[in-house]
C-alpha cells in the first residue's frame, strides 16, 4: 500500500506519487526559495501539494508553506509557480 500525504492546499488526503514535494532552499541572493523535490530525498521538511494551480493558490493564501516547513520570514514562490504554470525560468 503507497503512503498517503495531505496536500498543503485543499487539505485533502491523496497518494504520494500523486502529489509534489516541495522544500524551502536558501539561496543567497534570492533568499528562501520553494523548489520542488522531484526524488522526495532532499533534507529537510517538506510540504506536500497537488500539482495544480488552484492549490497552489491556496496554499500561498493560507500561508501554509510556511506552517508546513517551519520557515523564517518570507518564501519565494516563484518558482514553484513557473513550474505549475508550465513556464521555464530565465
Amino acid at each position: 500500500m503507497e503512503p498517503v500525504r495531505t496536500c498543503v492546499g485543499c487539505r485533502a488526503r491523496a497518494t504520494r506519487s500523486s502529489l509534489l514535494r516541495v522544500v524551502s532552499r536558501n539561496i543567497v541572493p534570492q533568499g528562501q526559495v520553494l523548489v520542488v523535490d522531484e526524488t522526495a530525498t532532499l533534507p529537510g521538511r517538506g510540504a506536500w501539494l497537488h500539482p495544480s494551480l488552484e492549490c497552489f493558490h491556496t496554499a500561498v493564501t493560507r500561508r501554509a508553506f510556511g506552517r508546513a516547513l517551519r520557515a523564517e520570514g518570507t518564501l519565494d514562490t516563484t518558482t514553484l509557480e513557473n513550474r505549475l504554470n508550465g513556464t521555464v525560468n530565465p
